[in-house]
């Protein structure tokens, strides 16, 4: 009874179809998860534990690992806390991630224009509206590797790297930051080449 669903007339690929999940939820946090995710046992506990402890908490996210296409887990991914350079130069947060859904909603939700980086450009327009954020630092989510999935190789959809250098570079705008966005496509990273606004004395 709890299970809400949504059939579009059209198909809006990812991001449109989020908003149209959006539209219909009604709980004060929104968690996101892929259809190639699993989530821990824990994970929902985990949450509710972090939030029991500082009801403030906007974005919560936790640790990763990979379902290899053996079946067997592998490739840990344990993130660091809350990093704002480290997040202009990937999507490390990625999920398990719950959000609250007020900031969500303010802040237009997702952008179809940014499809397959659409998390990211979230996250760095979230990110701009509070400082409370938490990392799990628990394994809490495992996403499962296919060969046509980003999961295994980047290059498998390039267009994710295409558009994660347009969210970064419209964060930059909207920060007033001076800088070029440069991809590293064969990590998946960007690197971002501040500009020397003045040249003051070493001394």
């Amino acid at each position: 009874d709890k299970i809400k669903i949504v059939y579009r007339p059209t198909n809006g690929h990812i991001s449109k179809a989020t908003n149209s999940a959006l539209d219909v939820a009604t709980g004060e946090f929104i968690g996101l998860v892929d259809n190639d995710d699993i989530l821990d046992k824990d994970a929902l506990y985990e949450v509710v534990k972090a939030l029991n402890s500082n009801k403030k908490l906007d974005m919560i996210y936790s640790d990763e690992d990979k379902i290899a296409l053996n079946g067997k887990r592998a490739l840990p991914f344990f993130k660091p806390d809350y990093s704002p350079d480290t997040l202009l130069s990937l999507n490390y947060i990625c999920h398990f991630t719950v959000l609250r859904k007020k900031i969500v909603d303010e802040i237009g939700g997702f952008r179809s224009k940014y499809d397959g980086a659409q998390d990211y450009d979230l996250f760095l327009r979230f990110v701009e509206k509070t400082n409370n954020i938490h990392h799990i630092s628990k394994i809490l989510y495992h996403w499962r590797c296919s060969k046509t999935s980003t999961s295994l190789d980047y290059n498998n959809k390039s267009y994710t790297l295409v558009n994660g250098k347009l969210a970064i570079m419209d964060a930059l705008k909207r920060r007033n930051i001076k800088a070029d966005v440069l991809v590293r496509e064969d990590i998946g990273r960007y690197i971002i080449d501040y500009k020397v606004l003045k040249e003051p004395k070493i001394s």
